[in-house]
């Protein structure tokens, strides 16, 4: 953003951030008048998700912003918000979510969830090359460019974000050689059409029961899970104390201070390790494990599900869920922040080619999805492990219900595993494509 926000100290913003998730809670408790009808059609968790991002396209707060000095040079500044809901909330989340997870009951919900998981990343592979075909016989300067400023390079980064994460897409960064001035405006495609595709899936989950009875979903080990869940929520409920608060507090963000010291030491070491092999390919395909949030996430997950064998367990009934959707809520709020409406037209022609990306990828879901009658759960969580990666497939998980986090985090790790091995297959289809 070229001016600064009316708002750029990050406690002024988190407070705005807050008063704004207060009131939709608060409005979403009223049981008469215009709030009911009104939650009644758009989830509350979608509120969450678009009031921050209307905060920013008005100018109040902002992700990034420049400013210039005296000297006349021009400032980067940044927000560290996201940073800390992703680093330190969404972990501490993950645990309280965690902790009382049925594991047997996890892997019960069987072989569908995978297949759609894999349906989202075909539908990545695919929707790529596709895409640069049909824009082409409308504007091939769009997808045009030659060496390292052709537009198929830019797009392979993408492929590596919206399969795996992060990591991958910096992979995919090196493996092409895309011009890096270019870089920004590929980021943000990145972040414009995944969030436009995540506000649909939020939509979608208060539609749930409509869209599984359309796509004739078997939704029975779903409904298990969560039925068993609440079931020992409720022999284990009791009024919280002090002293069962402190307790989550302490298992949260003592799990999170683990996980980020381990993260350091194992995030370099696989670095190095990587760096050693000698194929460039496959150095790349591992490059999601010189990740520290990686580590980070991975860890969190594996020691709130050994956890779930204790007695920690029972901390469910005090409520570990709940504070854990209280972090999950900030951590939306703060990703909801990361876009301004206004900047969509900025870069319409690549956006385009994004959003009909996008589209392709929804549309294979939904057809396998209407084929092997999988239930909008499993749609929604499979595409977002890929598209969105861990910082969000939980969330929409836990939109569904709490238990459902891990589902999330489990698929979104899957996603790291194989993100570069498929965006280098997306990457060569869309230079052919591209040079057809």
């Amino acid at each position: 953003m070229g001016n600064s926000p009316l708002f750029t100290d990050d406690t002024v913003v988190f407070g705005l951030l807050m008063l704004a998730l207060g009131f939709i809670f608060y409005t979403e408790s009223r049981t008469t008048g215009f709030w009911p009808k009104f939650y009644k059609i758009v989830p509350g968790l979608f509120v969450a998700y678009m009031l921050p991002s209307l905060f920013t396209t008005v100018g109040l707060i902002a992700p990034t912003w420049k400013t210039v000095n005296d000297a006349g040079e021009t400032i980067k500044h940044s927000t560290n918000l996201y940073y800390v809901a992703s680093r330190y909330l969404l972990p501490a989340a993950l645990v309280l979510m965690t902790v009382s997870i049925d594991l047997k009951a996890v892997f019960n919900l069987g072989w569908k969830a995978l297949i759609m998981f894999f349906t989202g990343t075909v539908g990545i592979i695919i929707g790529g090359p596709i895409a640069i075909l049909l824009i082409s016989m409308i504007s091939p300067e769009t997808v045009g460019g030659v060496g390292p400023d052709a537009v198929w390079r830019g797009l392979s980064t993408l492929a590596g974000s919206w399969i795996g994460g992060g990591a991958n897409q910096t992979a995919m960064l090196e493996i092409y050689g895309y011009n890096q001035k270019l870089y920004g405006g590929m980021v943000f495609v990145d972040i414009v059409v995944a969030n436009i595709w995540m506000a649909v899936l939020l939509i979608g989950i208060g539609k749930s029961n409509r869209i599984d009875k359309w796509l004739n979903a078997d939704n029975s080990a779903i409904e298990a899970l969560k039925e068993k869940v609440s079931t020992f929520s409720n022999k284990v409920k009791r009024n919280p104390t002090l002293t069962d608060l402190m307790i989550m507090t302490a298992i949260a963000f003592g799990t999170v201070s683990f996980s980020h010291y381990f993260a350091g030491f194992l995030a370099p070491f696989f670095e190095r390790l990587v760096g050693e092999i000698e194929s460039a390919t496959a150095r790349n395909i591992f490059t999601f494990l010189g990740s520290e949030f990686f580590w980070m996430i991975s860890l969190s997950t594996i020691i709130a599900i050994l956890l779930s064998f204790t007695k920690a367990k029972n901390y469910e009934g005090a409520g570990a869920s709940k504070y854990g959707s209280v972090f999950i809520y900030i951590l939306v709020a703060s990703i909801g922040m990361k876009m301004d409406l206004t900047q969509i037209f900025d870069n319409a022609g690549l956006i385009f080619i994004g959003i009909v990306w996008m589209t392709i990828h929804a549309g294979l879901l939904v057809l396998v999805a209407k084929l092997i009658k999988a239930p909008y759960f499993f749609l929604a969580v499979g595409s977002q492990a890929n598209v969105g990666g861990a910082a969000s497939a939980p969330i929409v998980a836990a939109a569904f219900h709490p238990s459902l986090a891990t589902v999330g985090v489990l698929l979104a790790v899957c996603g790291y595993a194989i993100g570069t091995v498929g965006a280098i297959l997306c990457t060569i289809l869309m230079e052919l494509a591209a040079v057809s």
